[in-house]
């Protein structure tokens, strides 16, 4: 069944249009908490958001939705999305629900929702909820309407939960870190953590005003951080995105190293030591081929998923992984959490230059990438990707990267847009596939 709401990460839209309205978010509260009112006892949700100008908006709808239910609300105010799925299994609350778009610009905001367990809902779980939503809401007598309340000390919790992801025996002093929060959800907890483990932090992106969030810092728009690292003469930089569950690191000449090459050394050290579990690594489909080359010579696995953090999630849990992610820099290390987690994953790798001793330019230049080449194409309506010219287009591709690279077309699942990559050992021979299959969709819209 086609999906109204939900796209590959909650719901996500352009604020005061379509599902982004105060009164569909509304009614969004009310499905949910409806889906997850089990059991006699009072309910809990817990709430968290970015820094968005519409957050304001969006809590207030969510509370409103909950409330009505017969949900009470834990409001934490801003704070990254793994701090909310730390929050709801920790406070033990029946559902968490973080208000971010993620990596998107200020104009648009998202629902993401936990499970009291912490982990992303199932297809399932959003399926039933989507129903919910279309049908009148079940409001409670009006005493049994929720109670909502403010908390001060989630910051504290989240930044002694992440500090507790980094040995006692480490510490970063020396370091200098330059640390982007892109006027996010983190640009509070992610510059504490860090200095309190004892590195210099010179902190940008931590300024946020409702509208500045992405907007030219953060893990989607690195030229600034790239430029302060190498001004600052720092060691290392960790940029981060809206919602900091997405790392990207600078190293100490400004180059970007990404979510493939993080993945890469977090798994590598892991299992020098023993402690990598499930034979290898879960990436989705967008990893590079030298990320599954380099793992196969050292006799672990990639296993791939379609796109979306929580796709991989699941198939760790069903395998046992330890290490997962995406090249977008979601990196998820279910030793110390349940979803994606920036700052976490920023930890590891600053202990990994700590106890390495290299600079960061060396340490996380782990596998040599193949050509990679990804495409969107822009299209206002139909399904241009079952056009029969399309396809023919797409067979002869895949014919001709046989054995030498891979080919991956898929529509977004937040925006109407078709992603063409492709990669292979031949650069020229991957641009050349690649334009021939976007002008083929063009021409097919």
């Amino acid at each position: 069944m086609a999906r109204k709401f939900f796209g590959t990460d909650g719901i996500r839209g352009r604020t005061n249009q379509g599902a982004m309205t105060a009164a569909t978010v509304m009614k969004v509260g009310q499905a949910a908490g409806t889906h997850f009112l089990r059991g006699g006892h009072r309910h809990r949700v817990v709430i968290g958001k970015d820094t968005r100008l519409s957050g304001y908006m969006m809590e207030s709808a969510l509370v409103a939705g909950f409330t009505s239910v017969g949900m009470d609300v834990i409001m934490t105010g801003p704070l990254p999305t793994p701090a909310i799925a730390l929050l709801t299994r920790e406070m033990r609350a029946d559902l968490g629900v973080m208000i971010s778009a993620s990596h998107n610009p200020f104009e648009d905001n998202g629902i993401k929702l936990f499970g009291p367990d912490g982990y992303k809902l199932s297809d399932e779980a959003e399926a039933a909820i989507e129903l919910l939503i279309e049908q009148e809401p079940l409001l409670v007598q009006p005493d049994r309407i929720g109670r909502a309340r403010r908390i001060d000390d989630a910051s504290g919790r989240y930044i002694h939960a992440v500090k507790q992801s980094v040995a006692s025996d480490i510490r970063f002093d020396g370091l200098k870190v330059v640390v982007d929060c892109a006027n996010g959800a983190a640009y509070q907890v992610a510059p504490s953590a860090i200095w309190e483990l004892g590195a210099e932090v010179i902190a940008m992106g931590t300024e946020p005003n409702g509208t500045n969030i992405n907007d030219g810092v953060g893990s989607t728009a690195l030229d600034a951080i790239k430029a302060r690292v190498v001004a600052e003469g720092a060691d290392i930089g960790i940029a981060l995105d809206g919602d900091a569950d997405r790392l990207i690191v600078i190293d100490e000449k400004g180059q970007a190293v990404d979510g493939d090459q993080i993945m890469g050394l977090i798994a590598t050290r892991l299992n020098d030591r023993g402690d990598l579990k499930g034979g290898g690594v879960v990436a989705t489909v967008m990893s590079n081929l030298g990320l599954e080359r380099y793992l196969k010579d050292k006799g672990l696995t990639l296993e791939r998923t379609k796109v979306g953090d929580r796709y991989v999630l699941e198939r760790m849990k069903e395998g046992g992984f330890n290490v997962g992610g995406e090249q977008s820099g979601h990196m998820i290390l279910t030793d110390y959490g349940t979803t994606g987690d920036g700052t976490v994953a920023a930890l590891r790798v600053l202990a990994s230059v700590v106890r390495s001793g290299k600079p960061a330019s060396e340490l996380l230049h782990v596998f040599d990438p193949v050509p990679q080449l990804l495409k969107n194409v822009r299209y206002s309506g139909g399904k241009p990707l079952e056009a029969e010219s399309v396809k023919s287009v797409i067979a002869e591709a895949e014919k001709e990267l046989e054995g030498s690279g891979r080919l991956v077309i898929r529509p977004s699942g937040t925006e109407p847009v078709i992603r063409v990559m492709a990669e292979g050992d031949d650069a020229a021979q991957v641009e050349r596939v690649v334009d021939r299959i976007c002008d083929a969709v063009r021409d097919a819209v």
